[in-house]
């Protein structure tokens, strides 16, 4: 959903936003025997990144609250949750600033850069746990959600 444009006297009106294409293919395929859950495939050959000359990467999630995994691409200076929503993937969020733990993953494969994500401990962080609100990925990354209470009971509480 796109916001409105604001008018500004003197400036000339542009809309220089980019959005995914509406036209992008979800399909499901075969349980994985791994996990023993569907997989979600976006992206395939209508898909092409909003930011030209940008890496971009894999990203595969396991959502174990809904037993399914998705896959999906993103650009290197995308956020991951904003670029699976714009792919009608739907994962857990709540803040979308990096200030809890909503969106909270192990980093199974790969990494991920959050410069903002205040919602974790560097402590966590080098535990290999990411927020996807604020997370850029810099590979391929594979991540699997958490519970926020999972999460925070591995954090270490100073008083």
């Amino acid at each position: 959903m796109a916001l409105p444009l604001l008018r500004i006297p003197g400036m000339p009106l542009t809309n220089q936003h980019q959005s995914f294409p509406s036209n992008t293919r979800r399909k499901a395929t075969t349980a994985k025997a791994e996990l023993g859950t569907a997989v979600a495939r976006t992206g395939g050959a209508g898909y092409q990144s909003p930011s030209v000359d940008v890496p971009t990467h894999k990203v595969t999630v396991h959502d174990r609250q809904r037993g399914i995994v998705h896959e999906f691409v993103v650009p290197e200076d995308q956020y991951i949750l904003h670029t699976a929503e714009a792919q009608n993937i739907t994962l857990p969020f709540a803040c979308r600033h990096g200030c809890c733990t909503s969106c909270a993953v192990r980093i199974k494969k790969g990494q991920i850069r959050q410069p903002e994500a205040l919602g974790i401990s560097a402590e966590l962080r080098d535990k290999g746990y990411a927020l996807l609100c604020v997370g850029f990925p810099t590979s391929d990354v594979e991540v699997e959600t958490q519970d926020e209470d999972e999460v925070m009971s591995k954090a270490t509480i100073i008083v």
